[in-house]
């Protein structure tokens, strides 16, 4: 691994061929490894090691990145000259701030643990070995089973020429199984920085429950249902409004939220966090800038309370009259990389524990008729003021009826609006780290909502 002392030594090497004011170096890189496996054998084995040095550099107000894998100092000079160059050309920018100053790191709450030995000493034959536990589960119930198990070790670090050395480093294990019958299908999904929070054969099991009790799957006409959405349904459908949450959006009007901070937005047991210190979130402390990042409460009992800023998106905010109308206006560390026409948006989502935490079968027990669905995907969006999504169910959804699973349901289409699914919360379960296939890692509950809307049955 690419350890924090190569990390300056590089910064250094880069600082040396710079003929720039200021430069900012970001270091990213690791070790991944992944298996696949299809038709209940492994097929694919790959591993890699590889860093990227990113430099920008500025000059009164121009401001350009280059960016090269190779760490010799005649690839790092032709890196710098690159950038450089590219910078000398751009028309200058106003509203370029200086690189982030040291103490824009500063102090803040102790980052948990992220780095494993457990998940980075994984190596082919263990994988292999839980490959084989997984399509056991899958031959003993005649089922075909696919999927990945991938391991990775990465590190990231931003340094700059005022003094500011931002460095994480952190273990990530990824297992996804879908399982696979004449009719039907299955699907569980789960990661984590430690690798033995993660059970293999539990994910294998219950996809394959899935699979078989959802076989020879009924049609159920469209209409709007309740439903119960387990967790990595809620984060790919909520995944797509956190991008409105960056001041910048909101300064480009391009944002449901427009209009919307401070008003009751959501129901009343809605309240969520950006916090990258969560025991169960993951990635680094500090932005593309290397700022630290806040805990932010973004929404709190349904009112929208406060967007997330990068350091130059507060300044513009401010100027632009905003200050005041927005809460409080301040970078609160969750920038990208500049140059960049994004802005900021919050990557670390988690949900409040509910007053009452009901698990996924009470939830099942409590409804009449309904839906339970497993996962969603290729999902769109159809109206970005009234965050109105489009997609479909699969690998496993099932029809509820007297507060029982009856038995697998044809997929349907749905257009759903965020804000009425998070305005007509009925029921949550306790928060849980969940991945999906849509969106990014959050930790989320799983949800009972009345009125889903789903529009078409698909074929399968």
């Amino acid at each position: 691994m690419l350890t924090k002392d190569k990390a300056q030594d590089t910064f250094d090497r880069v600082k040396k061929f710079a003929t720039a004011p200021e430069v900012e170096v970001l270091i990213a890189g690791g070790k991944n490894a992944l298996t696949r496996f299809a038709n209940n054998t492994i097929h694919q084995n790959v591993a890699e090691e590889n860093y990227v040095v990113s430099v920008r550099t500025a000059f009164d107000g121009r401001t350009a990145r280059a960016t090269t894998n190779k760490f010799d100092d005649e690839s790092l000079r032709r890196c710098v000259q690159a950038s450089e160059d590219l910078a000398r050309v751009q028309h200058p920018d106003p509203d370029l701030l200086p690189l982030a100053a040291a103490e824009t790191f500063g102090q803040g709450p102790a980052a948990v643990r992220r780095t494993f030995f457990e998940t980075a000493s994984v190596g082919p034959a263990e994988r292999a070995e839980t490959v084989g536990k997984i399509v056991e589960v899958a031959r003993k119930r005649n089922l075909t089973t696919a999927g990945i198990y991938s391991t990775a070790e990465t590190v990231e670090a931003v340094l700059n020429s005022r003094g500011l050395c931002a460095y994480h480093t952190q273990t990530l294990a990824e297992i996804s199984v879908t399982m696979l019958a004449k009719d039907s299908s299955g699907w569980q999904k789960a990661n984590s920085p430690d690798v033995r929070t993660i059970n293999a054969v539990e994910l294998a099991e219950t996809a394959a429950r899935k699979a078989l009790e959802s076989a020879a799957p009924r049609e159920l006409p469209p209409g709007k249902y309740t439903v119960v959405l387990e967790p990595a349904a809620v984060l790919d459908l909520l995944g797509f409004a956190f991008w409105d949450w960056g001041g910048q959006a909101v300064l480009d009007e391009r944002s449901f939220l427009n209009n919307r901070v401070g008003t009751r937005l959501f129901g009343e047991n809605v309240t969520i966090y950006d916090d990258v210190y969560h025991p169960l979130q993951s990635g680094s402390p500090f932005d593309g800038e290397g700022v630290r990042r806040q805990r932010v409460q973004l929404v709190e009992n349904g009112v929208v309370r406060r967007l997330v800023y990068a350091r130059g998106t507060a300044e513009k905010m401010k100027k632009s009259g905003h200050a005041g109308k927005l809460g409080p206006i301040e970078a609160t560390g969750h920038g990208f990389p500049l140059p960049n026409e994004i802005g900021e948006m919050p990557i670390n989502i988690v949900f409040g524990a509910p007053a009452q935490v009901k698990t996924t079968g009470e939830m099942v027990a409590n409804t009449e008729r309904g839906v339970l669905v497993t996962r969603l995907w290729y999902i769109r969006e159809v109206d970005p003021y009234e965050k109105i999504l489009t997609g479909m169910t699969r690998d496993g959804t099932f029809l509820i009826e007297g507060g029982k699973l009856q038995g697998g349901i044809r997929n349907f289409r749905f257009n759903q609006s965020v804000i009425h699914l998070l305005s007509n919360v009925e029921e949550m379960g306790e928060p849980v780290r969940a991945s999906g296939e849509e969106s990014f890692d959050m930790v989320v509950p799983p949800m009972k909502v009345r009125d889903f809307n789903f529009t078409e049955v698909t074929k399968f």
